[in-house]
Order: structure tokens, then sequence, then C-alpha cells
């Protein structure tokens, strides 16, 4: 018979299910569900009551009386679709009258699936790659630095120092995709300019487990969660900045959840630490031309971790340009299609939300679209050459680089 275990589930996560109003408010803003209208399962008023009924099934009143019904092993899987067909965006938890934290129900919905042996199976694969080699891209991770290769000269501080004040941590895209290598090579462009006093792990850094967690196998991640922090810890450093907004929140959100201590070191978004650098007067601009300049909100930097302003800081510090924000901006952020693992579920789901979102860039008529996250870059920049949309997409620190006097 197959059985709901509840352990993944905290009290305040089973107050929610019934806590839902069924006003339906979420499904109007859930952007898979808009490319994907035929499945119903995706939406997150359906995911609450699947979940419910299943409660009610093997747990409520009359299965304690009669005995747990089995549960119908199509509506698992239904349900499984409907719940990995999720990019976590938390647009839903944004405009929920009751204040549901959605995107944390849908991890604990993806484990109780996990457990059952009911999610896509690329997460199996997913999963060897994270525990084994020790990133996602499945790379020899003794090769994480191999996207200094083209700096013009490679610095100490990408060289390894034991000590330093603060460690940069590339994460998985930016060490291992092509396309990603300009954003780790423009951070160091801009420490280097600042004078911060830095250092990377390199084959010591290993993935941040960001991916098994919201696959719904975050107790496979605590070996290399444990094995980062006391990687870090050894440097004696002061803060973590990471490019990779999956990155950032995962350290400073949940590995002090997951390890239950605090990490002895300050994590910060590389736009938190230009946007300092900026106020301390160790950066400075070169002038544009009027150029018009927007920006996307990467949904774990922003729901998700709260970082709205400090990359608007950054791009408006460049003098001449004209700051244009798309029609969803902040909190109501369209998601680019790149989060929670649904590119591996679906392709062509993933693409076409990154499709209606750069149709908002479009809008702006901006000549750079820049966003504060390598996927999303990434994602963005596959929308714009597949929809003929002429904007040129970057990281907000390549951004940066360009600009530096």
């Amino acid at each position: 018979m197959a059985t709901l275990n509840l352990s993944s589930y905290t009290v305040r996560q089973l107050m929610e299910l019934d806590a839902c109003t069924r006003c339906g408010e979420c499904i109007e803003w859930c952007p898979t569900f808009a490319e994907k209208q035929e499945l119903d399962a995706i939406t997150p008023l359906r995911k609450i009551e699947t979940v419910r009924n299943f409660v009610r099934q093997q747990y409520g009143v009359w299965a304690i009386l009669f005995g747990a019904k089995p549960l119908d092993e199509e509506a698992v899987k239904t349900h499984s679709v409907g719940t990995y067909d999720c990019t976590l965006c938390g647009r839903c938890s944004v405009v929920c009258p009751v204040h549901i934290d959605t995107r944390a129900l849908w991890i604990s919905m993806r484990e109780t699936l996990v457990e059952q042996g009911v999610y896509p199976e690329p997460l199996d694969h997913l999963r060897e790659m994270v525990t084994t080699r020790y990133n996602i891209s499945g790379d020899d991770n003794a090769e994480r630095l191999i996207w200094s290769q083209n700096l013009p000269e490679v610095p100490e501080g990408v060289k390894g120092k034991e000590q330093a004040e603060v460690v940069y941590f590339v994460g998985c895209v930016g060490s291992f995709y092509p396309q990603s290598y300009g954003i780790p090579q423009s951070m160091v462009e801009i420490m280097e300019h600042a004078g911060v006093d830095y250092t990377v792990l390199g084959e010591e850094e290993r993935c941040c487990g960001f991916p098994l967690i919201i696959a719904g196998m975050g107790d496979e991640a605590v070996e290399v969660i444990r094995h980062n922090v006391e990687a870090v810890r050894k440097t004696g450093a002061r803060y973590l900045v990471a490019s990779c907004p999956s990155c950032y929140h995962t350290w400073k959100h949940e590995y002090p959840h997951i390890l239950g201590e605090e990490l002895g070191f300050e994590v910060l978004h590389s736009t938190e630490l230009i946007d300092g650098l900026i106020s301390e007067g160790r950066l400075h601009f070169k002038p544009m031309r009027g150029e018009i300049v927007t920006y996307h909100d990467p949904c774990d930097l922003g729901r998700t971790s709260g970082v709205y302003e400090p990359p608007r800081n950054v791009i408006t510090s460049v003098p001449g340009i004209e700051f244009v924000e798309m029609r969803d901006h902040h909190e109501y952020s369209l998601c680019c299609g790149g989060g929670g693992d649904v590119e591996m579920a679906d392709k062509a789901l993933s693409a076409a939300v990154a499709d209606r979102r750069i149709s908002q860039a479009k809008e702006t008529q901006a000549k750079y679209l820049l966003s504060a996250c390598q996927q999303c870059t990434r994602t963005l920049a596959g929308a714009a050459r597949r929809n003929k949309v002429r904007v040129r997409v970057m990281d907000v620190t390549q951004f940066v680089a360009r600009q530096l006097e």
C-alpha cells in the first residue's frame, strides 16, 4: 500500500494545508501553469488540495476509525509531475492572502515523493554527480579553476591563499559551464581592482547542495555541506561571497539550519560586496551614453532571500545610464524558468517561461538586460536568441567589470 510519511512536514506546514482558502489567487501568478495549463496539478491550489486529501485518507478521522486508504498510484504520479514542474519561484507565496510559505511546502512535498520513489529519473543522475563528483556537471572536481585559464594573469587569490578575509565561492555553474566563465572572471577583476583580500577554494570547493535540497534529497547533501563549511573555516575568513543566488541562499539560510550551528563568518552575495565597495569609494566607473538598462530579479536572491536593492544600487552607480524596471519586478518579478530543477524534468517548459520574461525585457527597449545570477543570465540569453530580441544579457558583475575606470 502506498503510504504518506508526514515526517518531512512541520506542524506549521500541516496547518497550512488546511489554512488554504482555495481563493485561487495563486493560479494566475504561477509561471509554469501559465505555459502548461493542461496540467492542473501544477497549480499551488491543486498541490495543496491533493496532499491534504492524501493526509485525510491515511491520518484523518475515518482512517483512524476504519483504517487508512491506500493512495491512488496514478494520483501520486500526477501530483509528482505537478510538483516537479514548479520552478520554486515563490510568486504564489507573495500573493497568498493567508501567507502560506509555499516554497518550503513544495520542497517538503518533494521529499515525500522521493521517499515514495515517484520523482523525475534525471534526479538520480544529479544525486550521483553531487555525491560522487561533487558538482552538477560530472566533471573532475579538480578542474574547478578551469574558468581562470583565460585570465591575463592568475592572481594569488585564485591560486588559493591559505588565509584571507574573503572566500569567493564560485559555484558549479560558474566553475564548469563555459557560458558562465565570465562571471567569476569579472568578480576576480573587481576584487583585484578594489584591493580585496580574497581566496578561492579550488578543488576543495564542492557543490553547495542546493540542487539536492530542492529536489527533495537534502539528506544526501549533508556531507558536502560539512566539507564546505570546514574548508572555509580553515581560511579564517570573515566573509563568504557567492555570485550564485542559490549558493548564497543555501549558505546563508540553509547551512546554519542543517548543521544546527552558526557558521562563524558572514555570507554575502556578490552584489552586496560590490555595493559596499562602491560606498567605500574603492570602485569608480566610466560613464555610459544614456543607454537603457533593465534588471531581472533572480528568485533565490529576491523573493527567497530579500536582496533587492544592492544590485540596483550597483547598476545605478554607473554614470549616464537610464535604468528602467520591467513590468514585473521586485517581489512580483517573473521567474526566468531556470529554477527548481525544472530544466532537468521539462526543458520545453523552462524555455517557455524564459520566453515570457524576455518579452517583458523587450518592452523596456533596454540595450542591456542584467541579472545577478548565472542561471538567469544563461536562460534569458537563450530566450533572447530564440526570440531574436536585440538585448545584451549580462550578469551585474560582468557589467561592473566592463565599466571599471
